[in-house]
């Protein structure tokens, strides 16, 4: 800390807070760096070492620049923002780092969807991209991500060399990037244009299969107090939608002050929209504060219901598998239910799986144009969803269209989403899915998380396993019979019940928790509860043991 506190233009507000630190509170905030991982980085805003602040980016952002710089013969990228704390101020810092080794640089003029950077990248024909958000996290923590020339985030391989380049930098404290105003005036920082949105906006509503059928839904959306809040309404609005918006949540909000967690996982999340709804719009649909993710609740038998990640997504494939088919490939994730898969395979699709994080399935769809296959439709069970891959990470808007599309379909069917639902269970098998967070914070919690993840590696379970995958070793166990892994390595295993169960072990990639997935596929739903109540208890047990 003290070296902090000797840098004559440390920023003062930052000079004040170190002051004010206890010695925990210090510890935690200089025990070690906050790293560039898999996920980019995304810490508790404030001074220190571990911490988000413009210091610690400033050497992220010099080793991006020189690894564009390597890749490109004259790079560019474009970065946008959300509505976090201190999040305009980081883009515009990084956008200086940029710009000032020689980074043409377009910087979103307000806070803009993740996706909408995504597709600015394609559409710009941009080196690279970043985005200044933490998605869902709690309003103490703010994030940077970084993306190819595909609109795709980093996945390892590139992480990798970008993470050396980040190590050749130097000190924080040493990079001093040239003012704004200069870098504007020499046209090295420039505005993202206009045209960018309004391009963005006229693809989205390909998505829709029906766009012309008359509306008969109502539409309730909330941006959460993040970014999505703009365009979702010019979407409704041009597809002609009766919608209305939680007001209050339309207000960017770095406090995200109406809300537990901005997070469309959350049922508690739709609060205000429900009281606001009163029952009179058929949907409720919120997005997370970078607006990629999307969480849905429908109106059912006069009662709000809200749907999971993996059923969205079950009825996204089935709606486009029966009124916008051709041949193609659907991705899901290790962790996704097989429920999607299930359907896909019905209707002769080609189905891969790839690890947990959608800049896998934003890769695997680039891919594909060096194939003779096309891109049918991507989803994970954690509410993100692509319909069209002319965005290369998951799209709420996009999402957010089509599901209006198939829920006006269904009603003129006198039908809701969950009647449809419903028929899909008949036809293919009741999933019960679920997700366990074990919250654990700080130096210790992530140690401990460590433990769980090697006790499960090597532990005897108390329940028959007829297959294990553990992807950091990239081994798939069967008996005695090993068979290699495929996918990039990572701290995650899968079991495999001999009941047809699965559940599988990971840390979170952006918060400081770990993740428990179960799948259960039985005969009626009451079954499937039963069953994985059973695996829960079981597992939290063997959990808790490990200290």
């Amino acid at each position: 800390m003290n070296d902090w506190l000797k840098q004559p233009n440390l920023d003062s507000l930052m000079r004040e807070s170190l002051m004010k630190m206890t010695k925990e509170e210090e510890m935690e905030a200089f025990h070690g760096e906050l790293s560039f991982g898999t996920g980019g980085m995304r810490g508790i805003v404030g001074p220190g070492s571990n911490r988000m602040n413009q210091y610690v980016l400033r050497r992220a952002n010099y080793g991006f620049a020189t690894y564009l710089l390597r890749n490109y013969e004259h790079p560019s990228c474009v970065i946008a923002y959300d509505s976090r704390h201190f999040s305009t101020e980081f883009a515009h810092d990084s956008a200086r780092v940029l710009a000032s080794l020689g980074v043409k640089v377009y910087v979103f003029p307000d806070i803009a969807p993740t996706p909408l950077l995504s597709f600015a990248v394609r559409y710009l024909k941009a080196s690279g991209g970043i985005v200044i958000t933490a998605s869902h996290n709690p309003p103490k923590y703010n994030g940077y991500k970084v993306y190819d020339h595909e609109g795709c985030q980093l996945v390892p391989s590139k992480v990798e060399a970008l993470v050396k380049d980040i190590s050749f930098a130097p000190s924080m404290f040493a990079i001093n990037p040239l003012d704004w105003d200069a870098l504007v005036q020499t046209k090295m920082i420039e505005m993202v244009s206009p045209l960018v949105e309004e391009a963005y906006l006229t693809l989205a509503k390909t998505v829709s299969v029906y766009p012309d059928l008359t509306k008969i839904i109502r539409v309730m959306y909330s941006p959460l107090h993040g970014t999505g809040g703009k365009l979702a309404s010019k979407l409704l609005s041009s597809l002609h939608y009766p919608f209305a918006t939680v007001k209050e949540q339309m207000i960017p909000d770095p406090e995200f002050s109406t809300v537990k967690s901005p997070n469309p996982e959350n049922v508690e999340a739709f609060n205000l929209a429900v009281t606001q709804a009163k029952g009179e719009y058929d949907l409720l649909v919120a997005t997370d504060p970078d607006a990629d993710r999307i969480g849905l609740g429908v109106l059912h038998q006069g009662k709000y219901h809200f749907l999971t990640g993996n059923q969205t997504g079950a009825l996204l494939l089935d709606y486009l598998c029966t009124h916008r088919y051709y041949p193609g490939v659907v991705f899901n994730t290790i962790v996704t239910s097989d429920i999607g898969a299930v359907i896909a395979r019905r209707h002769n699709l080609k189905v891969v799986s790839t690890l947990t994080g959608f800049k896998y399935i934003g890769e695997q769809a680039a891919l594909l144009e060096e194939k003779q296959e096309k891109y049918f439709f991507g989803y994970e069970e954690s509410y993100g969803y692509l319909v069209s891959p002319f965005v290369r990470d998951k799209d709420s808007l996009q999402s957010m269209l089509l599901i209006a599309d198939m829920a006006n379909y269904y009603a003129h069917q006198g039908k809701t989403l969950i009647d449809r639902l419903e028929e899909i269970y008949q036809e293919v098998g009741y999933f019960h899915d679920q997700l366990v967070n074990i919250q654990l914070e700080g130096i210790e919690g992530s140690s401990r998380i460590g433990r769980i993840l090697d006790y499960f590696r090597g532990a005897t379970l108390p329940f028959a396993v007829e297959m294990m995958e553990d992807y950091q070793t990239s081994v798939r166990k069967k008996g005695e019979l090993l068979e290699a892994i495929a996918l990039p390595k990572e701290n995650v295993l899968k079991f495999f019940l001999q009941d047809g169960s699965w559940f599988v072990v990971r840390p979170s990639g952006t918060e400081p928790k770990m993740k428990l997935y179960l799948s259960i596929r039985k005969t009626t739903q009451e079954e499937a509860i039963v069953a994985a109540n059973h695996l829960v208890k079981t597992l939290m047990s063997i959990i808790e043991s490990v200290k």
